[in-house]
């Protein structure tokens, strides 16, 4: 009997080094990808960074745009534009892009936030392509200033 307890007990640190080697390999990979992760989120290009805010470029009349179902959209904005913009923005295309995205939406779309937020970043992606000029983008945003269905 007092050999299957010698066998017993020399096949238990066997057991336990495998386990604890697996554990550390698991952890040296985890940490590993980890700071990988970390490098790649924080190490951007100084042509991914942020551009600098510059002037706003208020549109002067509000836009009244049709939706479906014979409703409308009363809706006035302004552009913020980066510090490169060397000076305010002609906002005709803008106001064009605009009524583009919001004809023939419905109120339903509209008339929740996560709608209303999701119609403004496609119409800020198509500003900002719009008014990119040799990879310099003169518009980073865009503020509503009244909002109205009916």
């Amino acid at each position: 009997m007092s050999e299957d307890k010698k066998e017993v007990a020399a096949e238990a640190p066997k057991k336990s080094k495998k386990m604890l080697m697996i554990i550390v390999i698991a952890v040296v990979v985890l940490a590993g990808g980890g700071a990988g992760a970390f490098f790649m989120m924080s190490g951007g290009d100084e042509a991914e960074a942020a551009p600098k805010k510059g002037v706003v470029t208020a549109i002067d009349d509000a836009l009244t745009i049709n939706l479906a179902d014979s409703h409308y959209l009363k809706i006035g904005f302004a552009l913020q534009q980066t510090a490169d913009a060397a000076e305010a923005v002609d906002p005709s295309e803008a106001i064009e892009l605009t009524i583009d995205e919001y004809t023939g939406k419905t109120v339903a779309e509209l008339s929740t936030e996560k709608g209303r937020e999701t119609i403004k970043e496609e119409l800020l992606a198509k500003i900002v392509k719009a008014y990119t000029v040799e990879d310099t983008k003169e518009v980073m945003g865009i503020y509503y200033t009244s909002f109205v269905t009916q």
